[in-house]
């Protein structure tokens, strides 16, 4: 599959994911370039603001295979990754799968649960693999956690590790929508009489796993690989900032600008791919100093200043596209 042909396939599935997610647009946008970008989502905000709504039409408008995990403060990991059971017919240990062998896992608050819990996604998510009695078990392909959670100041729930947000490629957080969506959401809902919205798939699994290929032929200019070295270095040198993002933050930062650039319905990155993902893709990888959190101040707000303050290269990459016989903008 070509850049241009994922760029038309991205907008067909955006399009149909809007018949079911009203006034998203731009926070469906960032949870496909997450998944074309071979990576997780988190998606944190207050109960009923359509986080799981928007994992289970994904799955539906990219045909995977799916299936859900209620995290519970009394969930086992055994119920989440599977376990050896006994079978009294044959005499024999059977291993029973979990829910984590699937294409789309929706990890339902996922801080809801211990973090003994919670670590039984990092294998799987880290490697698409589990790992249980000494025999490992590849995940099917592609593998996507569509992960969502509560603010930790809500009742209830229990802090992510810092190994575990960083698996997540990307954390958005959704917050209300403004009064017009709100009121065509209750529009549509009168409209359609019923309560669910029916969602065609556009593509299928071998659909998506040629689409991440695709990102391949996203060119990025050294100029902007030494800018997101720059922009994850800063975030290591802050005085407000504990512990900076790793170098898996610089990784994400580069594969998910080259997929909001195929978004734009371009086969070149350009300094404003960077700056739009660059808080989800970093903001969840960097720790703040224990004084700011008195003060309120999020690790968004930090991202976004040192965004901010680090220098923009000057690129020309239109001339080098079009030098090296690529098109420079894909057409309508």
């Amino acid at each position: 599959m070509t850049p241009e042909q994922t760029a038309q396939a991205a907008t067909a599935i955006l399009d149909e994911l809007e018949k079911a997610v009203v006034g998203r647009r731009r926070a469906l946008e960032l949870v496909l370039t997450g998944i074309l970008a071979g990576g997780h989502v988190l998606l944190e905000d207050l109960p009923g603001l359509g986080k799981t709504l928007i994992a289970r039409s994904f799955a539906r408008v990219l045909g995977l295979d799916f299936a859900r995990v209620q995290f519970t403060p009394d969930l086992l990991p055994s119920d989440v990754v599977g376990a050896p059971l006994y079978d009294q017919r044959t005499g024999d240990m059977v291993f029973r799968a979990g829910p984590v062998f699937t294409q789309l896992l929706l990890a339902d608050e996922i801080n809801r649960t211990p973090p003994k819990t919670q670590a039984a996604l990092l294998e799987a998510m880290g490697e698409g693999q589990v790992s249980i009695d000494g025999q490992t078990r590849p995940l099917p392909r592609p593998f996507i956690v569509l992960a969502t959670d509560n603010p930790i100041e809500y009742e209830g729930t229990y802090e992510l590790p810092e190994a575990q947000l960083d698996r997540f490629l990307m954390r958005l957080r959704l917050g209300y929508l403004s009064a017009d969506h709100e009121t065509d959401m209750l529009r549509r809902r009168v409209r359609r009489a019923t309560e669910n919205v029916p969602l065609a798939p556009v593509t299928d699994a071998a659909g998506v796993m040629a689409m991440r290929e695709s990102l391949e032929g996203v060119e990025v200019s050294p100029e902007l690989l030494d800018y997101i070295v720059a922009i994850v270095a800063a975030t290591r040198a802050d005085p407000q900032v504990q512990v900076g993002a790793s170098p898996r933050g610089g990784l994400a930062l580069l594969q998910l600008s080259r997929a909001q650039a195929l978004l734009a319905r371009r086969d070149y990155v350009i300094p404003d791919d960077i700056k739009q993902v660059a808080v989800p893709a970093l903001a969840h990888r960097v720790t703040l100093r224990p004084e700011l959190w008195v003060r309120q101040v999020s690790a968004d707000d930090v991202v976004g200043r040192l965004l901010a303050a680090v220098a923009t290269p000057a690129t020309a990459p239109r001339a080098a596209a079009t030098s090296a016989g690529h098109p420079a903008q894909f057409t309508a």
